[in-house]
């Protein structure tokens, strides 16, 4: 997965270009993997938001891609230009993984890549998304959506979080989580997590979760209990779930676990501890406990999966 092309075309939104040129266009400081080599495509040159920016290549190019990203469609009461999805849908048919950020994703069902397929795009349209293309099952309530070769995400953050999760596909969660501490933002949120929270992050840097979340990551090794994680932010476990759904959108109970999860994937890519020694190392206290949570949230069990992504090239061609 070593070229990674922005498609483009009049009336695309800034922010999410952005977004994912900066999760793309470099690698973090100290990541010696080889790094995606990033091409703007599109019909000469194009206005995105207020700027005017001229491409490097042809919509053309997108057939030589190996990931095409589609950012943000701004006005989704009007169908997407037609060349715009006949590029998309011959890129994909060449081979190319697509994935669309926001409302990118009116592009991809315009190009029948979402037909019997889950996918999302910013809650505010989801409905007219799935009026418009009822062939799609449409899914309000998720931060992204992944069907291997054809990924939709929400607005916004949640782009965000379906850019990291494809550089953790490619390159692993170490190097993902590289790329999220040098944008300071969270290194992981599942696809499968609410859109609509009443405040996705921290909002005030004296806020009881602000300090708990690094304290808990610090010491997942440990037996820790949601009383535990109530008794570190001073407050009920009653109490403590309310702010957990609130900031996270899920309990403090199934946030400890996907943290745990996470940190077993990364020590299975980036070592060749013994699962004995990951479950110990992640708090899950046996083999055992530890196979049965990892198969149940990632689909496999850890030795498949620390033998499939070894197997994976991740050279960046």
């Amino acid at each position: 997965m070593g070229t990674v092309a922005l498609a483009l075309t009049e009336g695309m939104l800034h922010f999410e270009l952005s977004l994912a040129y900066e999760v793309f266009g470099s690698a973090p400081d100290g990541v010696t993997v080889p790094w995606y080599d990033v091409e703007v495509c599109g019909p000469d040159a194009v206005q995105v938001g207020r700027f005017r920016l001229e491409p490097d290549h042809g919509l053309d190019r997108l057939r030589q891609a190996d990931t095409v990203i589609v950012p943000g469609w701004a006005d989704v009461d009007v169908e997407p230009p037609a060349d715009l999805v006949g590029a998309v849908r011959g890129a994909h048919e060449a081979g190319a993984r697509v994935a669309s950020l926001c409302t990118g994703a009116f592009v991809l069902a315009a190009a029948g890549l979402l037909d019997g397929n889950r996918a999302t795009t910013h809650w505010a349209h989801t409905g007219v998304l799935a009026a418009r293309h009822p062939q799609v099952e449409v899914d309000p309530d998720v931060l992204y959506v992944d069907n291997g070769s054809v990924l939709t995400s929400a607005g916004k953050a949640a782009a965000m979080d379906l850019c990291l999760h494809l550089v953790r596909l490619d390159r692993g969660s170490g190097v993902a989580n590289a790329v999220a501490r040098r944008l300071v933002v969270p290194p992981h949120r599942d696809g499968g997590q609410a859109q609509f929270v009443p405040s996705p992050v921290p909002a005030r840097d004296d806020h009881p979760l602000t300090a708990l979340f690094p304290w808990v990551i610090e010491r997942l090794d440990q037996p820790l209990t949601v009383e535990d994680l109530a008794r570190r932010a001073r407050m009920s476990s009653r109490n403590l779930g309310r702010h957990f759904r609130a900031v996270t959108g899920t309990t403090p109970l199934q946030w400890l676990l996907t943290q745990r999860i996470r940190r077993a994937q990364e020590l299975l890519e980036t070592s060749d501890e013994g699962v004995d020694a990951i479950a110990a190392a992640t708090g899950m206290g046996t083999a055992t406990t530890l196979r049965r949570h990892f198969h149940r949230t990632v689909g496999v069990p850890p030795d498949t999966y620390r033998r499939t992504f070894r197997s994976q090239p991740r050279t960046g061609s």
